[in-house]
């Protein structure tokens, strides 16, 4: 379920971003920033939104079993491997 919805709103986010509507729009938005600009301003946050939902709900977590890259690896400065204590 987690996969669809990240899959929607990337499809979705790749068709706002063509945003061919404000190209000859002169409005300002806050009085500075151009109303285009503020559109990608939107679109960019809703990337990093999606993208931090896909690492969260999308990413496979379950290709290193219990999520130790490198098991029964001793420590940095450690003499003794942690399964031998």
């Amino acid at each position: 379920m987690g996969t669809r919805v990240v899959v929607v709103l990337v499809v979705l986010l790749l068709v706002l971003h063509q945003d061919t509507w404000f190209w000859d729009d002169g409005r300002l938005v806050l009085g500075i920033l151009p109303i285009g600009l503020f559109w990608h301003v939107l679109i960019s946050i809703g990337a990093t939104l999606t993208w931090a939902l896909a690492t969260k709900v999308a990413w496979p977590l379950d290709d290193f079993g219990s999520g130790d890259a490198v098991p029964n690896r001793a420590v940095p400065g450690d003499a003794m491997p942690k399964e031998s204590r």
